[in-house]
């Protein structure tokens, strides 16, 4: 039988909804990890998170930059559940299993949008952590439920509800969402970037 869910990290730009369904998470024994401005959200409404920070033993840090980019949150995430030498090196380094994945992005399109978006400010929206997380959580779809879509999450609580798992088919479904995001992502990136006049633009003066 499907091992059921134990943890799920949820770290949001769209946080629509968010509150209803880590509450639900949490009422079905589901330990929910966060960072930054989820966290806040979720405990502003009474939902036990802990940080993603305490969970690694090593802080956010450079601005940011460096939140889930950690071993324990991506070994985690990776490990196959039924390979016995994963299972092993999981309970040798104390990696738990991360079962929920529900991350978007930073808003790099709508950050762009605005005539007078910098080169700098645009860079700084760059998600790394994000895609790295969705990423891996969507190659392992067969252990890992992945959300990228508000939309996604009943489904995906009705399922856990009714067998303490999502379904093989709905984490594929939703894996192909992730891939489908992450390249529309990269391609919004690199048509913007290639817009930019390096012989002009004051990022690169004094170089």
């Amino acid at each position: 039988m499907k091992k059921k869910v134990e943890r799920a990290l949820i770290s949001l730009t769209d946080k629509s909804g968010i509150e209803d369904f880590a509450r639900a998470l949490t009422d079905l024994g589901v330990e929910i990890l966060s960072t930054g401005g989820t966290a806040k959200k979720m405990r502003d409404a009474g939902i036990d998170v802990t940080d993603v920070s305490e969970f690694t033993g090593f802080p956010e840090m450079l601005d940011g930059r460096v939140k889930t980019l950690h071993p324990l949150v991506h070994g985690g995430i990776l490990n196959q559940r039924d390979n016995p030498d994963h299972r092993r090196q999981c309970q040798e380094h104390g990696i738990k299993d991360i079962d929920i994945v529900a991350v978007n992005l930073y808003a790099f399109e709508k950050t762009v949008a605005d005539p007078d978006c910098s080169l700098a400010d645009a860079i700084e929206n760059i998600d790394i952590g994000g895609p790295t997380l969705l990423r891996a959580s969507a190659k392992n779809f067969r252990d890992v439920t992945v959300i990228v879509d508000p939309a996604d999450y009943e489904q995906v609580l009705t399922e856990i509800r009714a067998t303490g798992n999502t379904t093989l088919k709905t984490r594929f479904r939703l894996a192909t969402k992730v891939f489908e995001l992450t390249s529309a992502y990269d391609t919004t990136i690199a048509r913007w970037l290639a817009t930019v006049d390096v012989d002009t633009n004051p990022y690169f003066a004094g170089e």
